[in-house]
């Protein structure tokens, strides 16, 4: 087994026409366990750990806003709520880390919740960066 730091030797053709039939065979015989594990990726639960997360603290504060002046003990609870929230959330980060951020960010989902905010900040990057090559070539 390769540990990834030599170099890779490429497969032979009869290796690529076994490999070829298994994932043939594979697919055939179970192709929601293929679907599963084309789209699941190691920082899947995290993300979405995370994401109920940010809703629970969401509710903690709603929570506890809602009931300041009625219930400090209720407000309390919400505080609580929002104090595992962020622990939860914050835990959640560490693991995903940035790489796990990064390609949550370029998925489908994201890519179109980007797009339907409004996401310039491509557009407005690549504007800078023509106005900067412009004014480059004055000096």
């Amino acid at each position: 087994m390769s540990s990834g730091k030599g170099p890779r030797l490429p497969l032979s053709e009869d290796e690529e026409r076994i490999l070829n039939e298994m994932e043939e065979h594979l697919q055939a015989s179970d192709p929601r366990l293929v679907r599963e594990v084309s789209e699941t990726t190691v920082y899947t639960q995290p993300l979405r750990s995370m994401k109920w997360a940010v809703v629970g603290f969401v509710a903690g504060v709603v929570l506890m806003v809602l009931t300041l002046s009625t219930s400090y003990l209720l407000a309390f609870v919400g505080f609580l709520v929002m104090l595992g929230s962020a622990l939860r959330l914050e835990r959640n980060a560490r693991v995903v880390g940035r790489t796990g951020l990064r390609q949550a960010s370029e998925s489908g989902r994201a890519a179109s919740l980007r797009e339907a905010v409004g996401g310039t900040t491509g557009r407005v990057r690549d504007k800078m960066r023509d106005r900067f090559r412009r004014g480059h070539g004055r000096i």
